[in-house]
């Protein structure tokens, strides 16, 4: 069944706690997206990670590990949830999505995370250098990102230089502000490419 799974990143406790936001997965661009995926026709399923403002890799683990994944599934992640897919992906060879497109991802080379929990080992894997081979992997950035994000494109260039990246210049972090909308066209095209 063709389907794409919407990961979304890492909010301030405050956007979780509080109803000041919508939830993190009813966010920014991604109810745009699924409902430009349902009009296709396509299933397109936005799971709500747990206690995603300080997260836990198991626990996240735990609900991916729920969804029936295919070679007719396309994964979105967005900033930490981009790079929670990388790991994910890493650390499940035997799952071979039909694309991975992973927006402004985060991998935490600064540790920010341990500042949050000090055993934190959300980001603590290696790179599957042969994640390319069996899936087409597509990395989305915006050159006036955060230089986190850039530092963490830059390795993924480095560790995975068979993928694909789509650079712009004027997205920032591709959240509702930085994109003045809560539209993505450019994603949807991609993801529908």
């Amino acid at each position: 069944m063709k389907q794409v799974i919407l990961i979304h990143g890492l909010p301030d406790e405050k956007e979780v706690r509080e109803d000041v936001c919508p939830s993190p997965s009813n966010s920014h661009w991604f109810p745009w997206i699924q409902k430009q995926l349902t009009r296709k026709d396509l299933v397109c399923q936005t799971p709500e990670m747990p206690r995603s403002y300080n997260p836990n890799y198991n626990d996240h683990e735990r609900v991916m590990n729920q969804i029936d994944i295919s070679n007719e599934t396309t994964l979105v992640g967005h900033s930490c949830g981009g790079g929670f897919l990388l790991r994910y992906l890493s650390d499940h060879k035997n799952i071979v999505p039909k694309k991975v497109i992973i927006v402004a991802p985060w991998l935490d080379l600064e540790k920010h995370l341990q500042e949050l929990n000090p055993k934190s080992e959300y980001f603590d894997f290696t790179v599957d250098q042969k994640l390319t081979e069996r899936t087409n992997l597509v990395c989305i950035y915006s050159t006036d990102d955060n230089k986190c994000i850039l530092d963490t494109v830059e390795y993924i260039k480095k560790e995975l230089p068979n993928a694909d990246f789509l650079a712009f210049s004027d997205k920032g972090h591709f959240t509702e502000p930085d994109l003045g909308s809560k539209e993505f066209p450019e994603l949807l095209a991609e993801i529908l490419k």
